[in-house]
């Protein structure tokens, strides 16, 4: 599965950071830029990944108003990645921006409930327990709201893939497979597939 995976470069060490690129970037799809590497080494660091490997997934997951998210968007279209990220409970308008955008190569993905987020939490924020109902309405709403593609978990792929169809990408993060989970193996490799012929 190794050219299906993105790498996550959440390290606090730049040059570790770099090694890891230069030893990994044969077998990996491409790497993750979060907001962790973003805020410590900004565009300089990134423009050194970018130069090692341009596959690179800015995962910066925007929530602000509007014409705030289309501004940043459309600097993070300059820097040129294959996927970014936004928030779709950020509303439909600030969805609705990203079809304003001159696009690249780009993909925008909309993130739907974060995986830190229990039953509990998703009650008391959203006024519903029911996470997968949820992921829904969420994903229904990124498809109306027409994003690229959804970030959810591994266990929400099956209902996300069924809203969504086979057109919109799937990106799961922070995986950690163990030789049991041999369904959700399988599962993911088939999104990995798909997201690899959508992005070629």
């Amino acid at each position: 599965m190794t050219k299906k995976i993105i790498v996550a470069l959440d390290n606090k060490n730049l040059s570790e950071i770099i090694n890891l690129v230069k030893k990994t970037k044969s077998h990996a799809f491409g790497f993750k830029i979060g907001k962790e590497f973003f805020y410590n080494y900004g565009l300089e660091g990134y423009k050194k990944i970018y130069k090692l490997s341009n596959n690179i997934f800015l995962d910066l997951k925007l929530h602000d108003i509007p014409n705030t998210v289309e501004r940043a968007l459309k600097a993070i279209m300059k820097l040129k990645p294959i996927l970014t990220t936004i928030h779709i409970s950020g509303g439909d308008q600030m969805q609705k921006v990203t079809s304003n955008l001159k696009r690249n190569k780009t993909k925008i993905l909309g993130v739907t409930i974060l995986t830190s987020l229990d039953s509990g939490q998703t009650k008391k924020y959203y006024n519903n327990k029911n996470v997968d109902q949820l992921v829904k309405k969420f994903a229904q709403n990124a498809k109306n709201n027409n994003l690229d593609g959804i970030v959810c978990s591994p266990h929400e792929i099956k209902t996300v893939r069924k809203v969504v169809g086979s057109k919109m990408l799937i990106v799961v993060p922070g995986i950690r497979l163990e030789k049991k989970q041999n369904k959700t193996k399988r599962m993911i490799k088939k999104e990995f597939l798909h997201l690899k012929k959508q992005l070629n």
